[in-house]
């Protein structure tokens, strides 16, 4: 699709957030600003996958240099968690609940990214999100199945209840729903972004934690900054892809791209299935510890090793924006599982993630749980170049997010058509999360055989969906080529692509 100078190409899992992404180019902002007006509208519209109570991880690439940033806003589990009782209660975190609840990482990550990249006032990004949860927004298809599968978990919160399951029924996709206490966190986060960790809206979004029973308190949110690092990067195939460095999961992509080096299905379930393991066995915080990265890089791990895994499947949003001077941004934002820990407090309208399930009680481990301690994360945002090309990549899918990018990563950079590309049938590799006992491959209806095949011969469990499934990934794609912009929503979501 031909473009102007200055034009940005946006990706998003809900209309209502590329409506707000267009906006924000309209007014002469840049991708950064763009991607930032469309996660806060993500915040309000996709509750069930994002929050202000959630974490963000992002990589942000600027034209002038070309070098490429990673943004984690990762929280950290809380300084007063009481590991001797969580050991003593399960060999597992709690799949959701207070006790999962870490530092909500988002409003600061956004915030970075808005003040490092963006040409926009602050507040300005706000707006749309400020007026869809004030005025009210139409329950999407994708959020509405997200209702009926957490019903159960959804009921037991007063909070969530009354928000999307009034008197027990579950609202239905088309029907607008309201959130007047957001809106005015909103307001708040707009007029003071800070203050959402240190200020009079910190002591009450630690006093809503408190009263929910989690034990995350004002000086947890005190201590958060989102930290910007360099990436990680490797080549293939005459491209270069960077991700964001542990504690995201990121390197796994980079493993499992460089492991299939022919491309073939077969050989990318064969590297998906080495960096599984070897991201159970060395995915965890530098905070907390030394990480073996050259392992994860590898997909390298100890023979027999076995380590429980978390419950948690991945509901999560990507947004990608790419500018024509070669700008671009790959946001994730999440809050793990469908609707998070389960729990809201009612006074801020504030969804929590719960991102601590993904912490390991075994002492030794580099994920092990501990004070001030970041969880291994799953969000894998990823940016790629190659000779007059720069990709933003990401996706919703939990656990499974680096083998779904491999698998549409070399045609973001060949393919004429983005949209194809993403809407292809997809594998994924998972057990408990995926709800299964046993390591599985779960595919779509037409994904290649071949990767049924080397899946059986590595010992794995082989099941399919009977259709386009949540679990295999929301991918969103935007990227320049030659100095044209495109872009491609995934349709397994609610969303579009757009070259504002």
């Amino acid at each position: 699709m031909p473009t102007k100078a200055h034009s940005v190409a946006v990706a998003a899992p809900h209309q209502a957030a590329v409506d707000a992404a267009a906006e924000a180019v309209a007014a002469g902002g840049s991708p950064a600003d763009a991607a930032v007006a469309a996660a806060a509208v993500l915040a309000v519209v996709y509750p069930h996958q994002c929050s202000l109570g959630g974490d963000l991880i992002a990589l942000a690439r600027p034209a002038g240099t070309g070098e490429v940033h990673a943004v984690l806003s990762a929280g950290a589990a809380p300084r007063n968690i009481d590991v001797a009782a969580l050991r003593a209660a399960s060999d597992r975190m709690p799949p959701g609940g207070p006790l999962s609840v870490t530092v909500p990482g988002a409003v600061a990550g956004l915030r970075e990214i808005s003040r490092r990249w963006g040409q926009l006032a602050w507040a300005d990004l706000l707006r749309s999100a400020i007026r869809l949860a004030r005025d009210g927004a139409p329950v999407s298809a994708g959020m509405a199945r997200a209702i009926r599968s957490r019903a159960e978990v959804l009921d037991r919160d007063p909070g969530l209840a009354a928000l999307v399951r009034p008197g027990g029924r579950s609202l239905s996709e088309g029907e607008r729903f309201v959130q007047p206490a957001l809106a005015r966190t909103l307001e708040r986060v707009a007029e003071d972004p800070d203050g959402f960790y240190r200020g009079a809206l910190a002591a009450d979004v630690a006093a809503g934690l408190a009263a929910l029973g989690s034990p995350v308190d004002a000086d947890d949110l005190a201590a958060h900054e989102a930290e910007v690092t360099r990436p990680l990067t490797a080549e293939r195939a005459g491209s270069r892809w960077f991700v964001a460095p542990p504690p995201s999961q990121g390197a796994l992509f980079l493993a499992a791209l460089t492991g299939a080096p022919d491309g073939t299905p077969a050989a990318l379930v064969r590297s998906a299935r080495a960096a599984e393991l070897a991201r159970d066995a060395h995915l965890g915080d530098p905070r907390g510890g030394p990480i073996d990265v050259d392992a994860l890089l590898a997909g390298r791990s100890e023979p027999g090793a076995a380590h429980p895994v978390p419950v948690a499947a991945g509901d999560t949003v990507a947004v990608t924006a790419v500018g024509t001077d070669g700008t671009a941004v790959s946001l994730i934002m999440s809050v793990y599982q469908s609707f998070g820990a389960g729990i809201m407090d009612p006074a801020t309208g504030l969804i929590f993630h719960n991102r601590g399930s993904a912490f390991r009680l075994e002492a030794g481990h580099p994920g092990v749980v501990g004070p001030g301690v970041r969880p291994p994360h799953t969000l894998c945002p990823v940016i790629g170049e190659a000779d007059g090309i720069v990709v933003a990549l990401g996706c919703q899918g939990g656990r499974a997010q680096p083998w779904i990018l491999a698998q549409v990563a070399d045609g973001t950079v060949t393919s004429d058509d983005l949209t194809g590309l993403v809407g292809r049938p997809r594998w994924v590799i998972g057990s408990r999360e995926l709800g299964r006992q046993r390591p599985t491959l779960m595919a779509e209806p037409g994904a290649p055989e071949a990767a049924a095949e080397a899946a059986r011969e590595l010992g794995l469990d082989v099941a399919a969906w009977p259709g386009p499934d949540d679990d295999a990934g929301h991918v969103q794609v935007a990227r320049v080529r030659g100095g044209i912009l495109d872009a491609a929503s995934d349709p397994r979501a609610d969303g579009r692509a757009v070259v504002a």
